[in-house]
């Protein structure tokens, strides 16, 4: 079962590993759910939640040392090494001899696996597979995959030379045997699974997602397969919807993942601060003295600016616990990411290129960017913005914009109502600040960028850079490819595709950071240096916008499409994976996050 899963994919030996050999624990996950072991075995997909961490903490002792299987011994005579786990598996008169972790394998049956624990006696064998868990309340007092990745251990036992009618099931939670027969129909169905599987291996196509099952709620996988989102979005029809259409919403999701997360990005600011490894924890440091420590476990990815240092420990580290390393400059411009090999398909990539080559798909997508992107920045001054005759007239104007949207027939007229729109959103800008300083430096007429000239305009292109920066983390999670887009042309340098998938956000997210960070007071107009060259943030503004846009990533908010609550760092993932589920086809159409 996935919630009792305890190896990571890739830790254990895959079919590729061993020839054609297929481990016995992805029996047990494609018995469970064959979408579960189609992210684990053939994307390399994997996330801890508590019930794989206890897994792994309960099989500590069988998995402390490799024991050779004895040959079976037709004699009956057994040899008792007076092991105290032998009650465990056999309750005789004679004790039985005991081996922990036996390797097995066999060309004939296709498998391979690696018991937890074997009780043998004379040319009789049972397998004893520990549970993290209670006994469940089922006829069986078992579930499937359970029994059937006990009975596939039998069936290797048998090709040992072994007799062997049935298997033990030890649940630690309640410190509880089970014994499960070997039954001909459990046998015929471990067979047919076994048959299923390697096919399974060899399957590009995303399997179907379980309907309200249960399963999910324990699946450590659930926030990477979005089953009730991938289902309620298989509802919606392919056809772009109409501008101005009231939105509906699809039937109620559970949110399976958690509403935030523990983990957090580390940003090292400081010039010519260095960063080493120290166990599991990285350590920040500048002329010698410690500025800070951090557990791994609490890192979801290390920010370097500027003038900053990284051992080659700490880099191998990080890239073998999965948590990317980015690059920017002193001014925060994005440079790049350093991230480990992750992920071991390319599928969503190639969908990703066939998708980019296709024209008629890119201006889909890019309508349908543009549409909601002019949304949400209409809400947003309809919402914050002083109430005035040009505001409603500028709003009139992006609806009219809005409308010619679906008459479109290229990318280039497609930018030029774009600019369009925006040109009417930061005309009306202004009205939504509310600094405590009255200072003329917070006017703002228009946007500019390369360099900004203003102070509004640097903390807007800071901050877009913050966001472009979450957003290529997030598509490099997916295997996606963040420098080939589809409405942002690939050009040398240009992370394209996180410009795509962020344009309807930069209204709800990046926006938002800079007005709230102006009408609260946590940037003032001394925390900028300008000249007739343009302007620059001084060190304190960047550290208090950068609480700011974190801040923002954290809070809760209701998730437009799925109506439950989670922060909007989940949102910018979520995106990124329902992308990757657009192209591969799990999904009809991509759907971004429209504010109401």
């Amino acid at each position: 079962m996935a919630a009792d899963s305890t190896v990571p994919a890739g830790k254990e030996a895959s079919g590729q590993d061993e020839g054609n050999l297929l481990p016995v624990r992805m029996l047990n996950e494609y018995a469970y759910c064959p979408r579960l072991f189609h992210l684990m075995h053939v994307e390399g997909r994997w996330a801890d939640n508590v019930y794989t961490i206890e897994g792994r903490h309960v099989h500590r002792r069988v998995d402390a040392v490799d024991h050779i299987l004895p040959d079976a011994d037709a004699s009956g005579d057994g040899t008792d090494n007076n092991d105290d786990d032998a009650d465990q598996a056999n309750a005789g008169d004679d004790p039985p001899t005991i081996s922990r972790s036996v390797p097995l394998g066999s060309e004939r049956l296709g498998l391979t696996a690696k018991l937890d624990l074997v009780s043998t006696d004379g040319d009789e064998a049972a397998p004893v597979e520990t549970k993290r868990g209670r006994v469940p309340n089922t006829p069986e007092r078992s579930y499937e995959p359970e029994r059937v990745q006990l009975m596939a251990q039998g069936l290797l036992l048998r090709e040992h030379g072994y007799r062997c009618d049935h298997g033990i099931l030890y649940f630690a939670g309640s410190r509880t045997r089970v014994t499960v027969p070997f039954t001909a129909e459990l046998e015929a169905r471990t067979l047919s699974l076994i048959d299923q599987t390697h096919h399974a291996t060899e399957n590009r196509d995303l399997p179907a997602p379980l309907d309200d099952s249960p399963k999910c709620r324990g699946c450590s996988l659930n926030g990477i397969c979005l089953p009730d989102e991938t289902l309620a979005l298989q509802q919606v029809p392919p056809t772009s919807t109409p501008p101005n259409a009231e939105t509906v919403n699809p039937p109620k999701t559970r949110r399976l993942y958690p509403a935030r997360d523990d983990a957090s990005p580390l940003y090292v600011q400081d010039q010519g601060a260095y960063v080493g490894k120290s166990g599991q924890r990285l350590v920040v440091k500048k002329e010698g003295q410690e500025l800070s420590s951090v557990r791994l476990i609490d890192l979801s990815q290390l920010v370097l600016c500027g003038n900053t240092g990284i051992s080659a420990q700490a880099i191998h580290l990080l890239c073998e616990a999965g948590i990317p390393i980015v690059h920017l400059s002193m001014g925060h411009w994005f440079y790049g990411v350093t991230h480990g090999i992750t992920l071991r398909n390319a599928f969503d990539r190639a969908a990703q290129f066939d998708a980019a080559r296709n024209p008629a798909r890119c201006l889909e997508f890019a309508k349908q960017l543009v549409t909601d992107k002019a949304a949400n920045q209409r809400t947003l001054i309809r919402r914050n913005a002083i109430s005035s005759k040009e505001l409603d007239m500028a709003l009139r104007d992006i609806d009219d914009l809005i409308a010619r949207i679906p008459q479109i027939t290229s990318l280039e007229s497609l930018l030029g109502i774009e600019g369009g729109i925006a040109a009417k959103y930061f005309s009306r800008f202004a009205d939504m600040l509310k600094p405590h300083s009255m200072d003329t430096q917070w006017d703002f007429n228009q946007r500019n960028r390369r360099p900004p000239r203003d102070p509004v305009n640097a903390l807007l292109s800071f901050v877009y850079a913050l966001l472009v920066k979450e957003c290529t983390v997030a598509l490099l999670s997916e295997g996606l490819d963040p420098w080939w887009g589809f409405y942002h042309q690939p050009r040398h340098g240009r992370p394209a595709l996180s410009l795509d998938i962020m344009e309807p956000l930069r209204p709800v997210v990046a926006d938002s950071v800079v007005i709230t960070a102006i009408n609260t007071g946590m940037v003032s107009t001394r925390n900028f240096e300008q000249s007739a060259a343009g302007c620059m943030l001084h060190d304190a503004g960047r550290k208090a916008i950068l609480r700011a846009f974190e801040a923002r990533l954290d809070q809760l908010v209701t998730h437009p499409m799925f109506d439950y609550r989670c922060s909007w760092r989940s949102i910018i993932k979520i995106q990124a994976r329902l992308l990757s589920r657009w192209l591969r086809g799990d999904i009809h159409r991509y759907e971004n996050v429209v504010t109401r």
